[in-house]
């Protein structure tokens, strides 16, 4: 499941997705059309997905979609069903493609459906202060509490017994039951995506959704932010601190605790019972196992095995750092 908010334009000819990305030299049987794009684990027969680099080939190898955007020297690693489609820079025409699936994707406005809370049918079923507005297509379960001048704006669903703070922003984002988000947080917005360009940085659309699951407390002024590809998910029982930053497609396990003001890049996996100091820095795209400890303000640029204990930049074995230091 990407985002099931977001309208998909599909199907789309193969051909017009060839002619957006000006590939003339393609060999294609007429009328075939493309359902979606998605990544290499999620894509079915009538999908198209993207494979830009070695970390994913042993995914590539079992992926199920028909067509692949990748480059000359990863092309071999693709499975006899899945033709790839040789491009220059994979993830710049990713972008591209999914501009044509889900143009509605590419910004983040404002939710101009938000209305007044007392103008909605959650008047009698909330515990709310002032000045909280709701937008369309958003579910609220039972007990639920939202403080003052909060927005939950469109395409959300919150269980039951949930507590969100006062100026919270929510949207595109799945909150199960007995989750705590804090004050002046801002959940399922548009991540830091885009290629630089001399004229114009060329946004990337950010199609997936926030998944936050059962017993989880955020942070005040944290920001978790929404899927490019994938989803954000932050696993069952896990707590943040205040002021830590998850970026898009960021995997989150269960039973963590993060302290403040950690930043955990794009498409980094955190493995379950992680607990990670405050300030450390966690780069994108790398694997953490299992029952790992960070030390505060360590910089991880690297995947870290199950039980172990690191700190210091970049981060290595705990009794290592502290020798040498």
């Amino acid at each position: 499941m990407s985002n099931p908010f977001f309208k998909n334009n599909g199907p789309i000819l193969l051909s017009d997705i060839l002619s957006n990305l000006h590939i003339t030299n393609y060999d294609v049987k007429e009328n075939i059309k493309i359902d979606d794009i998605k990544d290499l684990h999620n894509s079915n027969k009538l999908d198209i997905t993207f494979f830009h680099s070695n970390k994913y080939k042993e995914v590539a190898k079992n992926t199920k979609a028909s067509f692949c955007l990748t480059t000359e020297s990863l092309k071999n690693e693709l499975p006899n069903s899945c033709t790839p489609i040789l491009v220059k820079n994979v993830l710049v025409s990713v972008s591209k493609i999914t501009s044509i699936f889900y143009p509605d994707a590419i910004n983040d406005y404002f939710d101009d459906s938000s209305i007044d809370i007392n103008e909605t049918d959650f008047k009698d079923k909330v515990l709310y202060g002032k000045n909280v507005l709701i937008g369309k297509n958003v579910s609220i379960g039972a007990n639920c509490k939202i403080g003052h001048n909060t927005i939950i704006e469109k395409n959300v669903s919150i269980g039951d017994n949930c507590s969100i703070g006062s100026n919270t922003i929510i949207r595109n984002s799945l909150i199960s039951n007995n989750v705590k988000i804090l004050d002046n947080c801002v959940v399922g917005k548009h991540g830091f995506g885009f290629f630089p360009n001399k004229n114009k940085n060329l946004r990337y659309p950010h199609i997936g959704i926030v998944i936050i699951e059962e017993n989880c407390e955020i942070g005040c002024g944290s920001t978790i932010d929404r899927g490019s590809m994938s989803n954000t998910v932050i696993g069952k029982n896990t707590y943040l601190d205040n002021q830590i930053h998850i970026a898009h497609n960021v995997k989150i396990g269960e039973n963590s605790i993060i302290a403040g003001q950690v930043g955990i890049a794009g498409s980094a996996i955190i493995g379950s019972n992680v607990k990670i100091g405050g300030q450390a820095g966690i780069s994108g795209h790398i694997k953490i196992g299992n029952n790992v400890e960070i030390g505060g303000g360590s910089g991880v640029i690297r995947n870290i095995p199950d039980n172990t204990k690191v700190m210091g930049y970049p981060a290595k074995n705990i009794r290592e750092f502290l020798r040498n230091n």
